[in-house]
Formats: C-alpha cells, structure tokens, sequence
C-alpha cells in the first residue's frame, strides 16, 4: 500500500498483451575437453570421485535395507531411506563452485545432496580449518571415531568425518551429524553450509526462502539454494514461496543498499515422479517444468531446464545464475532434469515404471558415460577411474562397520531424566541480539517517534491514585505495551525483521504496529503476500540462519494456512539439530471476535499439543510487554495470541502500571489475580475479566470467596501456584475462550486432578466455548463464556448457591447429552 504506486485506471484499463521469452532447454553443449581450461584436470576428476562416493553410500544403504546387509555387515535398519541412486550428477555439478557460505536446504532425498556440498566444501577449506571444525562441532564426537585407525590427509579424515557422520545419523546414533535426532530425511551440517532438509515434501520451498531473506536483509556473503522435487511444484508451501521471493518490493520499494532480488535459486531435482505418480503427463499439466518460472516475474525468474545427468552442465548453469544474482536480479528457478534407478523407497517395487525405461536412463548413466568422457579426453585413464571407485567402496565400508556397531556408536539415551530429546526442545537461552557488533538500521532515535511521544502524554496505568478506572483512551494499553516491547526489539537488535499481511503503512490491522513504519526502513517491516504458509515458513529459513523475526497471521483462524509451517517445521527443527540450531521465531495471532465462524476462534490447545512451541496468551498490558520482551530476548519459537476483545485493556493489577523501561514475564509463571478462599478459578486470555466479573457477584451475593489466577502463558506452565492455591479452597474452576472439546483447559484440570488429587473436594470443572461454529456477533453471548456461564457452572458442579436460578443449564445430565450429540 506505498502511496508512491499509483493504481491508474488510465493506464491499466488500456489494450496491451503479455509476451514471455524463450525458456532454455538443455542449451549446454560443451565437452569434458571444452572444460579443461575452464576448471584443469584435477577438479574434472574430483567430480567422479564425488559421484563414485555418492553412488557407493546409497548401494550400501540399498543393500542394507533390501538385504539387512552390505559385503558382510549384518545390521537391520527400521528407518527411512530415500535414495537417489542415478540422480548423483545433479547434486555434484550443483555443489561444485558453492562454498560454504552458499546454504543448501533439502528434502527427503537429500543424501546425495548433503555429500556433495560436504565433498566440496572439504575441498575449498584449508587443513587448519577443517581440523578446528571437526574438533569443535558437538565436542568432537564423530571425530573421536573416526580418526581411529584413519590415514592421509586431513582432507581424507574430514571425507571419513562427513561419510560416517552422515550414515551415523541416518542410524540414530548420537555421533551423527545431529546427534542421531535427524535421521535419513532431515540430515544437515551446517559448517558446510547444508542446511535443514526436510521430510514434508516442498517443505523447504518456503524456508529457503526465508535463508535468502535473512542473507539479504543482513547482507551476507553467498546465495541459498532450495532442492526440492518436481512433484512438490503442486504443493502450496512452493507456490506461496515462489510469490514471497519474487515480490516486487525487493527491487523497487527497498532502500537503494538493500534493492535487489533475493539471493535464491529454487531448483527442482526433477525425476519425473512423485513416488509413483507422474508430473509429466499425469499429475501435472505443464510439460517442462521451467514453464512455471514465466508465471511468476516479469524476468521469468531466469528459468531454464537443465540436463542434470551431465555435471558439467549443471556446473555451468550455476555459475550462470550465480552472475544474475550477484547483480541483482534473483530469484532463479532451475528445472534440473534427473532420474532415479531405485524406487521412492527400498520397498517400491516401481510398479508405475516400465523395466524398459528404467534400462534407458541406465543406459546413460552419468557415472558410466562422464568416466568414458574423461578417459577419451585424456584426462585420465580407466586404472584411474577404478581406483576412484575402489577407493570409494572403501570409505564407505570403513564408515559402514564404525556406524552398525552399537559400542563404537552408541544411540543417546532418551529414557534418562534429562536426557538428549529434553534438553533439546527448548534451548532457553538469552540472546538481547542476534549480532551485537552490529547497529540496528533505523529512520529515527525512539525519543522521536510520534507514537512513543504520544505515549508519553499517557497514564501508564488503568487507575488514579484513588483507584478509580481511568478513560481508557488516556492510559496505556495492551496494544501498546506490544508496541513498546517491539519497538524496542528494533533498536537492540539488527538482525530483528517484522512482516504479515497489512504490517507496513496501515500499521498492523489493530494498529499495534502504528509508529514503525516512519521508524524502520522497507527491509526490517513489510507487507508480505497473503500467503500465510509463506509468512511462517520463511520465517523459519530467517531463524535457522541465525535472525530474528516477528511474524504475523493477522487471524487466529488462519493458522490452518499455516499449519505445516508451524506444526512439522517452527516446532521441530531446534530438537532434530540435536540442539545445535536456534529458532528466535514469534508468531503473533490474534484472536477474535465479532467476525463469525472463521475469524473468531481460539486454537490455543491445537499450538499447545505441539511440541517444541512456547504458547503465550498474555491479558494485562504489564504482561502483554513482558512476555514480548521474553520472546524477543529468547531462543524459542513462540506462538503469541492476542485477544482482539481486550487490545485496549489498561493496566489494572500492577502497582504503578506497565513500566517505561525494559523488563520481562517469564513464560510458565501464572499470576494470582484476586486472592480468596473459597474457590480458585483459573483463566486464559481474555477471560479473566469475566471471572472477575463473575467473582463480584459470587462475593457480593453468595458470600464465596474466589482466588483468580491468570495463566499468562499456558506452554510452559508452572503448576505449583495453582496447587498452592487449590489448599485453600479445595475447588477449581478452569475457564477459556476455546471451544470446550479438547481445550487446554482440559489438560489443566487432568493436570491438576493428577497433581492435587488429595486437595480437591470436587473434581476440577471446565468452561469453555460451546462446541459450535462461532456465531454473529449479535448472539455471541450464547456461544463463549460470560460470568452467567462460570456461576452456573459453580452452581450446578462445584456448590449450590442458595437462590440461584441457572440462566442455562449445565448439569451432568446436560453435559451428557451435549457429549453424546458430538455438540
């Protein structure tokens, strides 16, 4: 919505046509001969001893999982193994001019891949570096086992290093290049650049996006490349990634030192097939899949389909696309044509497939054929190639015996208290900035800000030194302190970006972000595609490479949009890196009300059954900037609700209100509200002020005493205030927004019946929304939970109050048969 871009009818409404430009098919027809000059000998061999050790890892992995041996070695492996024997060309001539500060991110069939960046990143590394490296990474583990018994150069150890570390992993051994916790679909190893690959197919689609976004915004040596198969060009994690890298914004709304196209090539490893199904002809209709690129830009994203069963030309088409986005014109898209021998898995029979078809390709194996080329060229001869070969089969077998045997290798013990898996999901760490040798980019000092300014005219809290409610349009309110709490993030670390849908100019769509956009430059706050999957998704690829991101999904409801993104991505990868990564992700989502089905619901239970995902609900202003503050200091993704109902809430329960100054809540701390004696009701969100609410009257009219807790933040939670509390009363009652069904606050009171079971005098009773569609706003009241609904609920669960007329039923009868009608 920059006013600078004027939408004009005068000139749109015109006749004109869209023309696109030649996309190139297998244009490279230079010879092994022709490349001599261009790269010597040395390195023209070294791309068949990479192939050769490729080919060699999945045979011996094929063997095992087909045979439950490899030339002698019994080991019966349970776990996955997508192979990519045949496609070996494609992955080597790709990862032959990248170092190690251009990132590979993959999918589940990344084997091949991962070994070739790692081969020739051991290759560009001088001896020094590569000994520090394998010393340091995880205490020196793998290298402890493979340095036994190891000969020849370093560049021979680190090839032992990365072949054993790697099929160590795909075993689940803690010596593994992630401890054993990323196993064979979502291996990486970052000092070689290969970052994350993933088992969601086309889930790297979106994340590799977000790696070139943070290397753009920060401004860091290399490009990110995104391998990702034919069939997931379907998938819309991929689709809504390609929108998000080839925004117009880069090249025409960011500031002059950060305007350019992003530094990605997506490149589809393009076998023909989906497991079985067929993209060309079947289960897609665009031919040639570098078709898609002249959807997209203007540039047509540089598309072009390549022959990856020649290295060299996938070599050459890299170096290509290298040039076009140094200069910034990026994203590419590359079509990489391959083909695999072996099936999706060892357990695919390739029923879908002639046997005809399959000798065709074999025909043209590149291991076979780029041999042949390099003896014929002179280059060097067939003893040669046998050796490599040779030579080949022996580190693989040499990494094969070190990783079957459990006392050499030994899997982490995750029965243990405190072991790998519990350590790892959360890393609880406290960063104040990413990178704090580097100055925030800002448009202005905070002292300047209109919005701080106006601010500061404010009460900064919601009471008068009498204790009377202030207007709450004269005191600070949760919106606010959010505000404050981000604001300040801006300007303490660099590396910090914020973007959704409407977060530039309009200033989010409840105007928490108003007085960002005249404070930051484009590329720290921008408006991102209505492309909820994306916005999540790069905002992980951003925090794997080491930034910070607030993202924003302007709805609660739209975190279905979402849902891979957050549920097998956000949420996993600090544990399957074996603690080796971080993930300084916050996701705000609001929750509403008013808007109907679709836009009023609060999923806070689905965030809260995911491991790995702090879940944040905060309902003061003191606690909205606290727990903000938390998450942006923390290590941890963190889902962070916001209740639409109460952005305007001012500070009630803190002495002297929410603080100018910098502070945090700790996430897991619930906060005593009221104390009372007689019944501890326990809320989320924004019902607090309806317990409250409620708790009045039962005081005033019935004479019971109720304590009321906030949660504050429901994962982590810290439980023993809530027991402290029930010694007293020896009654709970446990209340949400959420639909009732499977609410989290059904887990609080399992919880609390497990924990407190000799304190209580009643079980623990639970209000919740009704198990319905949200309705309009006009009849609301029927559907979420008022005070009417928590003191029926006390009258006819917990204790009858003397008098008292039920506005609706809720007995045991009632809750029975609204169970028995899924209602």
């Amino acid at each position: 919505m920059p006013k600078c871009q004027i939408v004009d009818p005068k000139h749109l409404r015109q006749k004109s046509e869209i023309t696109f430009a030649p996309i190139p098919v297998n244009q490279y027809d230079r010879s092994v001969a022709d490349e001599t000059e261009r790269y010597g000998a040395e390195a023209l061999i070294r791309i068949h001893r990479d192939m050769a050790i490729i080919r060699a890892f999945e045979n011996m992995l094929n063997e095992i999982k087909l045979r439950g041996s490899y030339q002698g070695i019994e080991y019966n492996h349970r776990g996955p193994a997508h192979l990519s024997i045949g496609q070996e060309a494609a992955a080597v001539g790709q990862s032959f001019l990248l170092t190690t500060d251009d990132h590979l991110y993959g999918s589940h069939r990344s084997h091949g891949e991962i070994l070739a960046k790692s081969l020739s990143a051991i290759e560009k590394m001088d001896d020094g570096a590569l000994m520090t490296m394998m010393e340091n990474y995880f205490g020196g583990q793998c290298l402890r086992i493979v340095e036994k018994g190891a000969n020849g150069s370093v560049k021979d150890l680190a090839i032992d290093y990365i072949v054993y570390g790697a099929l160590a992993e795909i075993f689940g051994r803690e010596a593994g290049i992630n401890k054993g916790m990323g196993g064979s679909m979502h291996a990486f190893f970052p000092p070689f650049g290969v970052y994350p690959n993933n088992a969601i197919v086309g889930g790297s689609g979106d994340i590799s996006v977000g790696a070139a976004l943070y290397k753009k915004v920060n401004q860091k040596p290399g490009i990110v490349i995104g391998n990702i198969g034919d069939a997931s060009s379907a998938c819309g994690p991929v689709w809504e990634g390609l929108c998000f890298a080839t925004m117009d914004q880069y090249k025409k709304l960011w500031d002059e030192g950060h305007r350019g196209g992003l530094p990605l090539i997506l490149n589809f490893m393009n076998n023909f097939y989906g497991m079985g199904g067929q993209t060309d002809g079947e289960t897609m209709g665009f031919n040639i899949l570098a078709r898609l690129g002249a959807g997209l830009n203007p540039e047509q994203m540089h598309a072009e389909r390549v022959d990856g069963y020649n290295p060299l030309a996938v070599v050459d088409a890299i170096a290509r696309k290298k040039e076009i986005i140094a200069r910034g014109d990026g994203p590419v898209l590359l079509d990489v044509m391959t083909y695999r021998f072996s099936g999706h898995s060892p357990s695919d029979a390739s029923s879908y497939r002639t046997k005809d078809e399959v000798a065709a390709w074999q025909e043209v194996d590149p291991l076979t054929n780029y041999a042949q080329n390099l003896v014929q060229a002179g280059i060097c001869s067939q003893a040669d190639i046998d050796r490599i070969n040779a030579e080949a089969e022996d580190t693989i077998f040499k990494a094969c015996q070190k990783a079957v045997d459990l006392d050499i290798s030994p899997r982490a013990d995750l029965m243990m208290e405190n072991g790998l898996l519990e350590q790892t999901m959360f890393s609880n760490a406290i960063i104040e900035s990413m990178e704090p040798d580097r100055e925030p980019e800002v448009l202005m000092t905070k002292e300047e800000n209109p919005r701080v300014q106006a601010l500061a005219k404010r009460s900064r809290s919601g009471l008068d030194e009498n204790g009377n409610a202030l207007p709450k349009s004269r005191c600070i309110g949760i919106r606010d302190g959010i505000f404050e709490s981000i604001l300040d993030g801006f300007y303490r670390d660099p590396t910090l970006v914020a973007y959704g849908e409407e977060n530039r100019d309009w200033g989010g769509a409840f105007a928490v972000y108003r007085g960002l956009t005249e404070a930051l430059p484009y590329h720290r706050l921008f408006n991102s595609p209505i492309a909820e999957g994306a916005i999540v998704g790069t905002a992980v690829g951003y925090g794997l490479e080491g930034g910070r991101v607030i993202a924003e999904l302007m709805y609660c409801d739209f975190l279905g949009r979402a849902g891979d993104e957050i549920f097998n991505q956000l949420s996993k990868w600090q544990s399957m890196s074996g603690g080796l990564l971080k993930l300084p992700v916050t996701i705000r989502v609001s929750v509403g009300s008013k808007y109907g089905a679709q836009h009023s619901q609060d999923w806070t239970s689905i965030v809260a059954h995911i491991p790995g995902l702090k879940v944040a609900f905060p309902a003061t202003p003191y606690d909205a900037k606290g727990l903000m503050n938390s998450a942006l200091i923390g290590t941890d993704p963190v889902i962070f609700f916001e209740s639409q109902r109460i952005y305007d809430q001012t500070e009630i329960f803190e002495a002297g209100g929410v603080p100018e100054g910098f502070y945090t809540v700790p996430f897991g701390e619930p906060a005593i509200r009221k104390e009372g004696t007689d019944l501890t009701i326990l809320t989320i969100g924004a019902t607090l002020y309806r317990a409250l609410e409620a708790a009045a009257t039962l005081e005033s009219q019935y004479g019971l005493s109720c304590e009321i807790i906030d949660a504050r933040s429901i994962v982590p939670f810290n439980y023993e205030k809530v027991i402290a509390s029930i010694r007293k009363t020896r009654k709970i009652l446990i209340a949400s927004d959420a639909c009732e069904r499977a609410s989290f606050i059904h887990t609080m009171a399992s919880k609390i019946t497990q924990f407190a079971f000799d304190e209580l005098d009643a079980p623990p009773v639970t209000v919740g929304a009704r198990n319905w569609i949200t309705p309009a706003d006009e009849v609301e009241d029927a559907f979420f939970p008022y005070p009417s609904d928590l003191i029926d609920a006390v009258h006819e669960q917990i204790i009858p109050l003397k008098g008292y007329t039920p506005k609706r039923r809720c007995d045991q009868a009632d809750l029975m048969r609204r169970s028995a009608e899924g209602i």
